[in-house]
């Protein structure tokens, strides 16, 4: 008999893999469309759903477990017998792919960053998020860590410390041998500024991090409405000069801060232009982690060629008004 119905019973979990009990987060029906052979779901916008972002400073997994279960049913609504139904179980984060990459692209499986070099701070140690079960261990110049894997979805990225005045991380397979990836710190001594800490999620779904290291503008954009008042006393039938005639209400304002990378190279580029496209953002400002939005709306991609030296000038706004009106 024909296919006719396929029906997904989908689970979003945290713990291990297949630790998921009760009704299913999501079920879902689907009649095949007369002129195709297959049955889509989408499930990609659905776990995103119950993936938690929060940012404090702290470096956490946020990866969650899917477990998929596939039901097929033929034109008499009667199930299967063969391979059916089916399961799948993911481990899923908050990214995405570019369009070149074509439909659900598998993206890298150990350090959780495009670049191959990272800019820190003269003396500042810094974090490397890594995807657990893809590492066996990271070698910062001559130091070992050995990467272990539990299976539980609170560890599968796991941010290793860098420390300070490092200059070479390579990231090695579940092998120990095979080098999948070398990363170069720089180290930058800047006595003039302070740098400033942005975090971003990229496109791994993992936490990374950029210093600006150059000159900062803070601003204030405020916003108010007006009204004209009736100020004169009913008993003296006079006004007092004192007082407003234009009042002003509903007044508040929003902080920006347009900030310079200072002269960085080519490698970058990447990493401001995922920045560019997170949607979610934190500064570490005046000793608080505080979230922010890119008020810059165009990113220009700049070489040594074409710029000679290379310096990225974004402005970021608080996501959060002047005034507290949380309510």
């Amino acid at each position: 008999m024909a296919l006719k119905t396929a029906e997904l019973q989908l689970w979003v979990y945290t713990g291990t893999s297949g630790s998921y009990t009760g009704d299913p987060t999501y079920k879902i029906e689907k009649n095949i469309i007369a002129t195709q052979s297959k049955i889509v779901f989408e499930i990609g916008e659905l776990i995103r759903d119950y993936i938690d972002i929060s940012f404090n400073d702290d470096y956490i997994c946020n990866a969650v477990w899917a477990t998929a279960v596939t039901t097929l049913y033929d034109e008499d609504n009667v199930a299967y017998t063969y391979s059916n139904p089916v399961s799948n179980t993911y481990i899923a984060l908050d990214g995405y792919g570019l369009f070149e990459d074509g439909v659900n692209p598998e993206l890298d499986r150990h350090a959780l960053i495009s670049a191959n070099r990272i800019y820190l701070p003269e003396n500042t140690a810094g974090k490397l998020p890594i995807f657990a079960e893809g590492v066996g261990k990271v070698v910062i110049d001559s130091a070992t860590t050995e990467i272990t894997d539990s299976g539980n979805s609170n560890q599968k990225v796991q941010y290793i410390t860098i420390p300070a005045n490092s200059s070479t991380i390579q990231i090695y397979d579940t092998d120990d041998a095979t080098l999948l990836k070398t990363i170069t710190v720089e180290n930058q001594c800047e006595p003039k500024f302070t740098p400033i800490k942005a975090t971003f999620q990229n496109k791994y779904g993992a936490f990374q991090d950029v210093y600006f290291f150059k000159k900062s503008i803070e601003k204030m954009d405020v916003t108010d409405e007006t009204y004209k008042r009736n100020t004169i006393s009913n008993s003296s039938v006079s006004y007092n000069t004192y007082e407003a005639q234009n009042k002003r209400y509903n007044v508040n304002g929003k902080t920006s801060l347009t900030m310079n990378t200072g002269y960085v190279s080519e490698d970058i580029n990447t990493t401001i232009e995922e920045m560019f496209l997170a949607e979610n953002i934190w500064l570490r400002w005046e000793s608080k982690t505080l979230p922010v939005n890119i008020k810059s709306k165009q990113y220009q991609t700049k070489t040594s060629l074409n710029d000679k030296m290379i310096n990225h000038t974004i402005e970021f706004e608080f996501a959060f008004n002047k005034i507290n009106n949380v309510r």
